[in-house]
């Protein structure tokens, strides 16, 4: 900082002083703020322990349904808090999902997709699979990369992953998606981020899985997807292509990868934080206006994705971004976040799925930078 006064007027060096007070002030406010990894643990055990034992998330064979919101966001969350020797088992609610999804992965010939088409209408079936893929082989690969080997039945969901993969036409390199009309996971957009996470998946299973001769085909599809569609994206599924070229180097080039970094730091707020609203053209079903102020889940997004793309912590943008999770953790151990469909009781079990993913990326972003 002083290099860098030296070389201003005076009005230059007027004007340093104050931006330096300015963050030198946020970086103590995030400096003496804490998290509290034990509550947000407590949180997130609770909820999916509730969401497997919901009968309307029930599948068969005891199984149950592999939600965006709440299960996904939840099986990377439990993972980065177990940090340290004594903490490198899953707890008991993380054993039962893993089981869960091991079970469906080894009778994935056998098992009901999540939603057939008999049951609602043409094409759910296909997307359920193609959707339940990717998921599985997130779950299971983000589990390996911690024991640092990967498992017969992870390469098992990868091999359910590929076989299903879109080969010819607009969406080559992509799978078949959940479309119920739910942003921002369940709807025609939300393709390009199930594609994303798959790179994720792949990026990130150990043991250089990535570099596979026999899978090489299919991840060069995909990264040729992630690339040519980036552009017509909304910024919510661009962050999460940001995250995956972190693990999977080629998902996005370097520009793109600026270009998503650079529009976000536009759209930071002026507590620190980001909105989800502010993420994409959205509207809600009902009419009612959409929450405008920062949410977890907005934050917890961007400043892991940052994270993971290089951005460096003495940022301070990203700083601010961290000092906001710091600040805004509830006292159940949970952070905010409200729907883009509808208006929903926040209090209501269907009210906190997007508290439950809010939660989730708040831990990973927070896990991250320490």
């Amino acid at each position: 900082m002083r290099i860098q006064m030296l070389r201003f007027g005076t009005i230059g060096l007027i004007g340093c002083l104050l931006v330096g007070l300015g963050v030198g002030e946020r970086a103590g406010a995030q400096e003496t703020a804490r998290w509290d990894r034990e509550s947000a643990a407590a949180y997130l055990d609770a909820r999916q322990a509730w969401w497997m034992d919901w009968p309307t998330a029930a599948r068969d064979r005891g199984t149950s349904c592999v939600s965006c919101h709440t299960t996904t966001p939840y099986a990377l969350a439990r993972t980065a808090l177990r940090i340290g020797a004594t903490a490198t088992l899953p707890a008991a609610v993380e054993r039962r999902l893993l089981d869960n999804v091991e079970l469906r992965v080894t009778a994935w010939h056998e098992v009901e997709p999540f939603y057939s088409d008999e049951q609602y209408r043409e094409g759910k079936t296909s997307e359920s699979r193609g959707t339940e893929a990717i998921l599985n082989a997130l779950i299971l690969a983000n589990r390996d990369a911690r024991a640092g080997s990967l498992s017969e039945t992870t390469r098992q969901a990868f091999d359910n992953l590929w076989a299903l993969q879109v080969s010819t036409g607009d969406t080559a390199g992509a799978w078949p998606w959940l479309d119920f009309r739910l942003e921002p996971w369940e709807t025609r957009a939300a393709q390009y981020y199930g594609a994303a996470l798959a790179a994720v998946a792949v990026g990130s299973a150990p043991g250089g899985y990535d570099s596979t001769p026999a899978i090489q085909p299919h991840v060069t599809r995909l990264r040729g997807y992630l690339q040519r569609e980036a552009d017509t994206q909304h910024l919510f599924n661009r962050l999460t292509a940001l995250w995956a070229s972190a693990v999977l180097p080629g998902a996005l080039d370097a520009l793109q990868r600026q270009a998503i970094i650079d529009e976000t730091r536009r759209l930071q707020r002026e507590d620190g934080g980001w909105s989800l609203s502010s993420l994409g053209m959205f509207e809600r079903s009902d009419g009612t206006p959409l929450d405008t102020g920062s949410d977890g889940y907005a934050t917890g997004l961007v400043t892991y994705a940052w994270q993971r793309a290089g951005v460096e912590l003495a940022d301070a943008r990203l700083r601010d971004g961290l000092a906001w999770l710091r600040q805004h953790q509830d006292g159940d151990g949970s952070w905010p976040a409200s729907s883009l469909n509808k208006e929903r009781d926040p209090t209501s079990d269907r009210g906190r799925f997007m508290r439950d993913v809010a939660t989730a990326y708040a831990v990973l972003a927070l896990s991250e930078a320490n």
